[in-house]
């Protein structure tokens, strides 16, 4: 067989996998174009992964739900409200953002266990559910902001964690080191996680890519990770937003792909009859994807306030729509059992390139969110069709 033949056999075999990464490549190749470059610059490129941290970060926990064949509507405005209490634990109590930050997550899980409860345990719809949040979370936030409207968060290192780039080891250079660094060191275990999956598969006797193939495909990844690495190191780094997405994204990428917890969330979402008379735990399960959500929630609303140095009446609005968008795009099934967290990843960067690109396009807003909600179709369309080919 062809590399070509063997190219051609991959994506189809994988178009859900492949499909959004051509979608985003698309996407930024018609933007490059059609902004004159302005969209692939070292400024805007680090100004697109800040502004899609904390939808990415709520797109995880949104996948996971999903996954369970759930859906939390509360997302948005719960973040809102958490990042407000943030501001106001600093602001009128003057504690430590060390301190804050910590309560505040621990506070979103909370709330999720209670949502796992009314769904779990109670048996209420998680439309429902997190519906009735969305609607406590948005009084909430009113009732904590009406009185100046903005809590204005004057403590630097938290506004740090939304604004502020990670140091360099040699500020005498107009390149950032570090970020090159660290680049250099996300190829290298590219490479060798790849080699070790692959000797993995090999030893039981899995269908592998062939050398030829395995070597183009570790090669293009690792061109994609060295050149955003050198396009952000050119400009001030990583930012600290961009480090938390990661941490996040790593945490759960290997917690859904290599521990038994992960595998129960996938066979509770495949089937969770089946997965009851495997002695899976269906309701344990729920606690911890809904608790997971809503911590997610409120680190989601800590990035956001930070980033604006501010808590608003308006935080959070639309955030779960995005989360979701991101979610299916990313190739997580309306099924459940299906999807993941670095997909919801992609996902997410394709619906914030969308955005801003075509604001920098000039692109009329009512044009904006039509052409977004057709994305979305596009993406539910394309995970029945693949789906139904399947069967």
């Amino acid at each position: 067989m062809t590399i070509l033949e063997e190219s051609r056999n991959l994506v189809k075999k994988n178009i859900r996998e492949y499909g959004m990464y051509i979608a985003l490549l698309a996407i930024i190749v018609t933007f490059a174009i059609t902004t004159k470059g302005l969209f692939i610059s070292a400024r805007n490129i680090s100004t697109l992964l800040n502004q899609t941290g904390y939808i990415a970060v709520l797109a995880v926990g949104m996948t996971l739900v999903i996954v369970i064949k759930h859906i939390d509507l509360s997302v948005g405005f719960m973040a809102g409200f958490l990042g407000a209490v943030a501001a106001i634990f600093m602001t009128k109590n003057h504690m430590s953002e060390w301190l804050v930050i910590p309560i505040v997550m621990v506070i979103g899980v909370l709330i999720g266990l209670i949502y796992g409860f009314l769904v779990g345990k109670v048996g209420i719809p998680a439309f429902v559910a997190t519906l009735a949040g969305m609607l406590i979370f948005r009084g909430l936030l009113l009732m904590v902001t009406q009185k100046t409207g903005t809590i204005i968060v004057p403590n630097k290192g938290f506004n740090a964690i939304g604004n502020d780039f990670i140091p360099d080891i040699d500020n005498s250079k107009s390149i950032h080191t570090l970020t090159l660094i660290i680049g250099a060191l996300a190829i290298l275990f590219l490479i060798y996680s790849g080699i070790k999956s692959r000797n993995n598969k090999l030893r039981y006797n899995f269908e592998v890519l062939s050398i030829p193939m395995f070597i183009i495909k570790t090669a293009f990844l690792s061109g994609i990770v060295g050149y955003l690495c050198w396009t952000l190191a050119s400009y001030h780094g990583l930012s600290w937003t961009v480090v938390v997405c990661i941490i996040v994204v790593a945490v759960y990428h290997f917690v859904t792909t290599k521990t038994t917890l992960g595998r129960h969330i996938y066979a509770v979402g495949g089937n969770d009859e089946a997965a009851k008379l495997a002695g899976i735990n269906v309701r344990k399960i729920t606690y911890i994807v809904f608790g997971s959500m809503s911590m997610l929630a409120a680190l989601s609303g800590i990035l956001y306030t930070s980033r604006l140095q501010s808590a608003t009446t308006t935080a959070g609005t639309l955030f779960e729509l995005d989360a979701i968008a991101a979610a299916y795009v990313g190739g997580v099934s309306a099924n459940g059992g299906v999807g993941k967290v670095t997909g919801s990843i992609v996902g997410a960067l394709v619906m914030a390139s969308l955005t801003n690109g075509m604001n920098l396009m000039g692109v009329d807003i009512s044009f904006q969110y039509a052409i977004r909600g057709t994305v979305l179709v596009l993406a539910v369309i394309f995970d029945v069709v693949t789906r139904n080919k399947r069967k």
